[in-house]
């Protein structure tokens, strides 16, 4: 086979492609064209179909926006009266608490004075607080005469003042929170403590005039300055005791039982000794 017919071949290979690519152009374009209409349709739809769910959003995002006002404008509604009864009640408790402050804070010098013997039992010394003259220590065995302390209400509150009964000297705090006995003639604001009963039952002493300073000791029976207590310490915790044989006396209670048997009474009298 010579060159000339094998060019021919080659030349009518490539004509031939050539005319089955332009083919194929022409049959794409003609089924975009008939396409167009059908894709119209479908966008218009789509449009359609859109334009219906914004509609649709727009009436539930109405409807959700009025019920939310309508609960909004009930809470508030709630919140007005509680906010005035809050505030009813907040204005009776500011006037309760200034009254009553008022009152623990003023002296009652009129009144018969109540008076307790005590031993103050140290929570970290295993002691008695001791009134030892001007010296305060907390290192008392039980029934030690210098443990014997008296407690005086003082005002209408809480406020009490403590006493050695041996020595009567008054327990006082000092302006920089040192622990120091003073005369019974002196009447001195140092010396008045407000006894705080502690969710533990143990009972703390602070001081009315330095709020926020507590009477406390170390485990040596040494006192502890005032600026160097907090309440949830056990330096502070303290348990009040009756002296050896100056316990209160109780009184015998008595009643009556009934049988179901023979419904006969039995009066049956019940102390403190015989209870199991």
């Amino acid at each position: 086979m010579d060159d000339a017919s094998m060019k021919e071949e080659v030349f009518g290979k490539r004509r031939n492609i050539q005319w089955l690519v332009k083919e194929k152009i022409l049959q794409d374009e003609t089924l975009e064209k008939e396409n167009k209409l059908p894709s119209s349709i479908v966008r218009m739809e789509n449009r359609i179909l859109q334009q219906l769910r914004h509609s649709r959003a727009h009436e539930m995002r109405a409807h959700v926006s009025h019920r939310r006002a309508a609960t909004e404008r009930v809470r508030f509604a709630h919140f007005n009266a509680r906010s005035n009864n809050g505030k009813k009640n907040a204005l009776r408790m500011s006037i309760y608490v200034l009254h009553v402050e008022t009152q623990t804070g003023a002296r009652d010098s009129l009144s018969r004075r109540h008076h307790r013997v005590y031993q103050l039992y140290s929570r970290t010394s295993g002691k008695h607080v001791q009134v030892l003259g001007r010296k305060i220590v907390a290192s008392g065995e039980d029934g030690d005469k210098y443990a014997q302390l008296v407690v005086e209400a003082d005002t209408f509150g809480s406020q009490v003042r403590i006493r050695g009964k041996e020595t009567n000297f008054y327990l006082c705090m000092n302006r920089r929170g040192k622990l120091v006995g003073r005369k019974a003639n002196s009447a001195n604001a140092e010396c008045v403590f407000i006894e705080m009963v502690l969710e533990n039952n143990y009972t703390a002493w602070m001081s009315a005039r330095y709020a926020g300073w507590y009477v406390g000791f170390t485990k040596k029976g040494r006192p502890r300055r005032g600026p160097q207590t907090l309440p949830n310490q056990q330096e502070v915790h303290f348990m009040k005791r009756f002296p050896p044989g100056e316990q209160p006396n109780l009184q015998h209670s008595s009643f009556t039982t009934v049988s179901k048997r023979n419904r006969r009474t039995q009066e049956t009298s019940a102390s403190p000794d015989t209870q199991s």
